[in-house]
């Protein structure tokens, strides 16, 4: 088995690291199987500009040689892309027993039921945007709050163990969080893929001997 997953491209976001993922892209080795874990989309109903078109075109070009899944995330809303055939969409999905995949909101217990202080506090990011800070994705922004921005990733991650052990796999990753990391709960290992929307961006190498969450700058020593 050999298995690339990454997650949170946000492919129509400013934040965006298009460059960046079109040579990651063009550099997936070809017996690996490319799965895209939820948020591939910032936002279905957006018009893409060409640049971020291309990056569409790329992945539906890679699924016509290799396996592509696609993970449903919240933002995906859905959305199948026009013309993508070739590419399976998931809710959840498996790499044998020993790898559950899913975006992470499905285990997210805490933002889904504040969607009022979520649209403050988006607010709050896009005024103080307005006001001169430094312009960042908004799950960026919320790393200012240490405490609180913990809280929810350990809620993502607690919840996505508990599915892990209760269905038997020995390890799960997600995204949503928009945080890499690699750690071990109830014997259980976590794995989280970050986002494509700041540096630096991560993804998880799978083989049989091996699942590693990797700096995506390093992707030519996998081969």
């Amino acid at each position: 088995m050999n298995a690339i997953v990454v997650s949170d491209l946000h492919i129509g976001s400013q934040f965006f690291l298009h460059n960046g993922f079109e040579r990651f892209l063009r550099k997936v080795p070809k017996e690996c199987e490319l799965i895209l874990n939820g948020d591939v989309l910032d936002d279905p109903n957006q018009r893409l500009r060409p640049d971020h078109q291309r990056i569409l075109k790329l992945i539906e070009h890679v699924s016509r040689r290799q396996r592509v899944v696609w993970v449903r995330g919240n933002h995906d809303n859905g959305c199948v892309p026009n013309g993508f055939k070739h590419i399976h969409f998931k809710t959840r999905y498996t790499l044998e027993n020993r790898l559950l995949i899913s975006h992470g909101y499905d285990f997210d217990g805490i933002m889904p039921r504040s969607r009022m202080f979520i649209q403050s506090f988006k607010f709050i990011h896009d005024l103080m945007i307005k006001w001169g800070a430094k312009p960042v994705h908004v799950a960026n922004f919320a790393k200012n709050f240490g405490w609180l921005y913990k809280v929810l990733r350990d809620n993502v991650m607690k919840n996505a163990v508990n599915c892990a052990l209760e269905n038997g796999y020995e390890a799960v990753v997600c995204g949503h969080t928009h945080f890499p990391e690699d750690r071990v709960f109830k014997g259980i290992r976590y794995m989280n893929t970050g986002a494509w929307t700041e540096l630096p961006a991560f993804y998880l190498r799978m083989s049989e001997s091996e699942m590693t969450l990797k700096k995506a700058d390093h992707l030519s020593s996998v081969r």
